[in-house]
């Protein structure tokens, strides 16, 4: 079950450095791409590199807003293939069998099969964008499975709901066991 996450915690969603699939949505048109280049900023804001060729891009750019959805092991195919496929020519979500869920607060969707979504609206940064590829989400919203985040940490009991982390060329590696240190 999809439960939120206090936004002051949100930025933990991230912290590990899973791979994730950002969803975009503008005028009835929507796109899911996968992208390795995420990262929180600090408490309430996150980056992400889309380059200027993405579909993703044109809807995040006429929205100002995206999700990051961060996906469980199940959708380790799905990440190749959007990865490696144009949202303008296709749409993903049907190709790739992809099932979403709707969020009352934003018309994109939410890759359903994900450990996590970060909802963030576009802090406009043009120089970063065009010369960097680079964006600046503000965190408004953030939901995690129940499974998955607990007490406002990463709790990968269930082997389904582990993140994945890309090395290339279709490899993956997954969120492994947990050590705790006592302080």
């Amino acid at each position: 079950m999809r439960i939120p996450v206090p936004l002051a915690k949100a930025y933990r969603l991230l912290n590990h450095g899973p791979v994730t699939l950002v969803t975009s949505a503008h005028a009835g048109k929507h796109n899911v791409m996968a992208a390795a280049w995420a990262m929180a900023l600090d408490f309430d804001k996150l980056t992400v590199v889309i380059d200027k060729s993405a579909f993703s891009r044109t809807l995040m750019e006429a929205s100002g807003e995206f999700v990051i959805n961060i996906p469980a092991r199940g959708l380790a195919r799905a990440v190749v293939q959007v990865g490696n496929s144009n949202g303008e020519c296709i749409d993903k979500f049907s190709t790739f069998g992809l099932s979403v869920e709707n969020e009352p607060s934003t018309e994109i969707p939410l890759v359903s099969g994900c450990a996590a979504w970060v909802h963030c609206k576009i802090i406009p940064e043009p120089h970063n964008q065009q010369t960097y590829d680079l964006f600046i989400g503000e965190i408004v919203n953030a939901w995690a499975d129940d499974q998955a985040f607990k007490d406002g940490h990463w709790s990968f009991a269930d082997e389904n709901l582990k993140t994945l982390h890309y090395v290339a060329g279709g490899a993956f590696y997954v969120t492994g066991e947990s050590l705790n240190v006592e302080l």
